[in-house]
C-alpha cells in the first residue's frame, strides 16, 4: 500500500526525521510509538502531504508519489486526523467535515448549483452516530466544542471519504474511555475493509489494543519493530526508554 525509502525532513539546522523506511499494508493496523518530540508527527505531515521531504521517496499502490499537498493525498486516498485536527473554528460541524468536498444539489438542468445543507448534516449525522459522541448542533461552531468533540468532528471527516490509508495521530486524547473504545472499534472495522491504518501514539498501552504491528520512533527515526504477538508493554517501554 505505501513504503517509504529514507524519508527525511530537516528544519534549519534540526533533522526532525532521518532516512525512515517504513511499509504499510491494506488491512493491516499498525502502531507507531514515540516520546513527544521524536518525530511521529513530522512523518504523518510528510506523507498527508503537509510537508515534502528534504530526501528520500514515497511509494503509494505501486508508484512513486510527490504529494505537494494534503489535497493531492486526499484525492489518492489517504485520510488523517491531525494531533492539531486542522479544523476550522469559525465554521460549523457539518462544513469541516465536508470542508473542500462539498454537497451540492443542481437546478434548472444543472445551469444553478447550490450547497446541499441538509444533505451533509445528514451526513454528519451517521458519521457522529457511528462514533456514538454526542453533539449540541451539527450547526455549531467548532470554537464552541470541548476537545473530545473537536477530534470526534476531525475523525468523522476522515471516516467520510473511505479511504485506502488512514494515518491517525494520537486519536484518543481527549476522549473518554467508552469513546476511545468506540474508536477503536471503528479502527477494527476500518482494517477489516481493507484500509491500512497508522496509529501513532506515546501511549504503548493505545497501541496495543487496535495495532497488530509496533514500531519505535526515536531521535527522528524508526528504528526496532515488533509484531504484537512477539512482545510485550515492558518490551517497548524499554525501547522508548532505551539510549541511542
Amino acid at each position: 500500500m505505501l513504503r517509504t525509502e529514507n524519508l527525511t525532513k530537516r528544519f534549519g539546522g534540526l533533522t526532525a526525521v532521518e532516512r525512515v523506511n517504513i511499509a504499510l499494508y491494506p488491512g493491516e493496523v499498525v502502531g507507531l510509538v514515540g516520546e513527544n518530540g521524536a518525530g511521529k508527527s513530522t512523518l504523518i505531515k510528510l506523507l498527508s502531504g503537509v510537508y515534502q521531504p528534504d530526501e528520500g521517496r514515497i511509494f503509494f499502490r505501486g508508484r512513486e508519489v510527490r504529494f505537494l499537498s494534503p489535497r493531492q493525498a486526499r484525492e489518492m486516498g489517504i485520510e488523517t486526523v491531525y494531533q492539531d485536527l486542522a479544523l476550522v473554528e469559525n465554521m460549523d460541524v457539518s462544513a469541516n467535515i465536508f470542508m473542500g468536498r462539498e454537497l451540492v444539489r443542481y437546478h434548472l438542468g444543472g445551469l444553478v448549483k447550490v450547497l446541499d445543507r441538509r444533505g451533509m448534516d445528514r451526513e454528519a449525522a451517521r458519521l457522529l452516530a457511528e462514533l456514538d459522541i454526542p453533539l449540541p448542533s451539527l450547526r455549531g461552531k467548532i470554537k464552541n466544542l470541548s476537545e473530545g468533540q473537536r477530534r470526534a468532528v476531525a475523525l468523522a471527516r476522515a471516516l467520510r471519504w473511505k479511504a485506502r490509508l488512514l494515518l491517525l495521530d494520537e486519536p484518543t486524547t481527549a476522549l473518554s474511555l467508552p469513546e476511545q473504545i468506540k474508536v477503536r472499534e471503528l479502527i477494527r472495522t476500518l482494517s477489516q475493509e481493507g484500509t491500512a491504518v497508522l496509529v501513532v501514539s506515546h501511549d504503548p498501552a493505545d497501541i496495543f489494543s487496535v495495532a497488530g504491528r509496533i514500531m519505535v520512533m526515536r531521535h527522528g527515526r524508526v528504528g526496532e519493530e515488533r509484531r504484537l504477538e512477539e512482545t510485550s508493554r515492558q518490551e517497548i517501554a524499554a525501547l522508548l526508554n532505551s539510549v541511542s
